[in-house]
């Protein structure tokens, strides 16, 4: 079976970021490789995994892993054979809190795939441009379709300090559904890799 983590890659308290990655969460339990028992997603929430600025002493590409926080985050991204980005755009790139936690590692997220969704008031694509950058550099394929909902046309908000109520419009769950195939047909093809090269066990 194929597993794909539905990454959630905002920290901040009342994050928009939550309510998406439920979303995506809702129509992915409904695709048909779940009902063929092909695949599994799951909502992983860096809000969760409490890791800190990156802390490792030695660089992530020898997967000399020293702190506890590093080893969990480590064993639970091992675990995946692909992932959905569910991310919001901060000054014109991704959060932080993404960055930093996908710095944390190295072979764990080799030869795997990876699509975006993203929000924000220009829909969170110049954070997505990062992340491809990132992702590819990490041996990660990016998928092509993207999901890109809009604070103003996608959600329902009266207070701009609350999440609101996601309305997304009637193409965004079948681009969501083109992305989800697109991101389970590439991690199936990978899988010959990630067998034939295994991420080591983290020493320290």
């Amino acid at each position: 079976m194929i597993r794909i983590a539905i990454v959630t890659g905002s920290t901040r308290p009342r994050r928009r970021t939550a309510v998406v990655a439920r979303w995506v969460a809702e129509v992915a339990g409904r695709h048909p490789a779940v009902a063929a028992g092909e695949a599994a997603f799951e909502v992983v929430d860096l809000a969760e995994y409490g890791l800190s600025v990156l802390d490792e002493p030695v660089p992530a590409l020898f997967g000399d892993y020293r702190n506890p926080h590093t080893h969990r985050w480590a064993e639970t991204i091992a675990s995946f054979d692909g992932f959905v980005f569910v991310t919001p755009e901060y000054n014109h790139s991704a959060p932080a809190a993404l960055k930093n936690a996908i710095d944390f590692l190295f072979a764990e997220w080799n030869d795997k795939a990876a699509g975006f969704v993203s929000h924000g008031v220009h829909g969170g694509t110049r954070a997505v441009e990062h992340l491809r950058l990132i992702m590819t550099e990490l041996r990660v394929a990016n998928v092509r379709s993207q999901v890109a909902l809009s604070v103003f046309t996608d959600f329902e908000i009266t207070d701009p300090t609350e999440p609101g109520v996601l309305t997304p419009g009637p193409h965004q769950e079948p681009t969501l559904n083109e992305l989800l195939d697109e991101v389970v047909t590439w991690s199936r093809v990978l899988k010959p890799l990630r067998t034939a090269a295994p991420v080591p066990a983290p020493t320290g």
